[in-house]
């Protein structure tokens, strides 16, 4: 069965990023000239999935009316023959993409975020994107549609994971794939998840990334797993616990991550789409130029 769903948990606080989160939902700070959920959908649309299933809380609504259509200012852009930005709204959620959204009355960990989506996902496979990692691919084919692919072949569920510097593999959940070579594009299975180890007891420094692709059987794993620490229920213990059962594969990312719920990860992501956008890369690079005389 192939994945045509995905769960984009966003009923997070973003104390990362306050005090900006305060009044603005994190995911809807701008890179460049569109939100970072925004970046995290059109992955997700990429990678042929056709329901996006927004987790979220009353306090995001922006989020939900960000990709609902907008009578008012469409009529408005018609009226004064501005087409090109309204294809611009307009296309945000192609045809035959359907956007839902459930409400998580309680920020109870990703786990549970996960679970409040499982009347939607069914008995369906279905991924997961964490919508503060930009995912930014090299490639034609991104990194989440090959996952997508990965699993429809074995049947194995993919975990994202990306090299980080050894110093800095404190700071991720690292992956266990007993000391074998795990190229771009390629899975390998996995043996466990060591959360934050010390340098060196790191069994690799492949980290997880926020890309999951898993089968329904979590779900019910999910609603047996008990919460850990800080109270929450980890989506990590769910997987641990369905790596007894079947395989769950290391999938190594060819693209570049940036994390957009810590501000200098944020900057960073503004830098690298900024000098890549097709109108203003240009000369976004000479301002840089500039700036730095």
């Amino acid at each position: 069965m192939t994945v045509k769903k995905a769960v984009l948990p966003v009923a997070g606080l973003g104390t990362r990023f306050l005090p900006a989160s305060k009044s603005i939902p994190k995911e809807m700070v701008t890179v460049v000239d569109r939100p970072v959920i925004d970046y995290v959908v059109q992955e997700a649309i990429a990678a042929g999935i056709e329901q996006i299933i927004l987790v979220t809380h009353s306090s995001k609504r922006a989020i939900e009316d960000y990709f609902d259509s907008y009578y008012e200012l469409e009529d408005t852009l018609q009226k004064k023959n501005k087409l090109e930005l309204l294809e611009t709204i307009q296309t945000i959620i192609p045809k035959g993409v359907d956007v839902v959204a459930v409400r998580q009355p309680q920020p109870l960990g990703l786990g549970h975020a996960v679970l409040c989506a499982k009347s939607v996902i069914g008995n369906e496979p279905f991924a997961v994107l964490l919508p503060d990692v930009l995912v930014k691919n090299t490639s034609q084919q991104n990194d989440l549609q090959q996952m997508i692919a990965h699993y429809s072949e074995t049947h194995h569920s993919q975990i994202m994971v990306e090299q980080v510097p050894e110093q800095l593999v404190s700071q991720y959940g690292i992956v266990d794939i007993q000391g074998q070579q795990l190229e771009a594009g390629q899975s390998l299975q996995l043996k466990g998840i060591v959360e934050k180890p010390k340098v060196d007891e790191a069994p690799s420094s492949l980290a997880v990334v926020g890309r999951y692709v898993l089968p329904a059987r979590v779900l019910s794993l999910l609603e047996q797993t008990k919460p850990g620490a800080g109270g929450e229920i980890q989506l990590t213990d769910a997987i641990a616990a369905l790596m007894h059962e079947e395989f769950v594969d290391a999938y190594r990312m060819s693209g570049k991550t940036y994390d957009c719920g810590s501000k200098l990860g944020y900057l960073e992501a503004i830098l690298s789409y900024g000098i890549d956008h097709p109108q203003l890369g240009k000369d976004f690079i000479n301002l840089i130029q500039n700036s730095l005389k």
